[in-house]
């Protein structure tokens, strides 16, 4: 059984109104464009072509086609359109102004009977002052690594 047999697009007036004025501004990704034409030619209720004939008119791949058509099918047209967000990205964990107290910090002087900051030393103070809730030290160390200011 084929993907295109499996999964059928059926849009409602409002989706296809959405679709064809995205598709008509083109002031989206060509990704997100083609996404949204495929979805116009293979409406059930509109011109319901197979996914060789969407392919072939969209010069894109079949394979495209029922990807597009089975995240339509199980996720809805945000699903179709739009890349979901990656689970695997690490964002960071420092913003602008933690950034800033954190080197402010390793710039002062290092705490008494101390010669100076070591990372453990300034990720447990940002921890303490309730700059952050929890940092690591690799942390610290890539936030100071790319700031330019000396701390000698």
């Amino acid at each position: 059984m084929a993907l295109k047999d499996k999964f059928i697009v059926r849009l409602s007036t409002d989706q296809r109104g959405q679709l064809e004025q995205a598709a008509r501004a083109g002031r989206h990704s060509a990704r997100t464009l083609l996404h949204a034409r495929i979805l116009l030619k293979a409406d059930a209720d509109g011109p319901a072509w197979d996914d060789a004939r969407i392919a072939e008119a969209l010069e894109c791949g079949e394979r495209t086609v029922a990807r597009v058509r089975k995240k339509f099918a199980t996720g809805g047209l945000d699903a179709a359109l739009h890349r979901k967000k990656p689970t695997g990205r690490q964002y960071r964990k420092l913003d602008g102004g933690q950034e800033a107290q954190l080197v402010a910090l390793a710039c002062s002087p290092a705490p008494d009977g101390r010669g100076r900051w070591t990372l453990k030393l300034l990720a447990d103070r940002l921890v303490e002052l309730g700059v952050v809730d929890a940092v690591s030290d690799e942390t610290v160390r890539r936030t100071l690594k790319k700031t330019r200011s000396s701390r000698g």
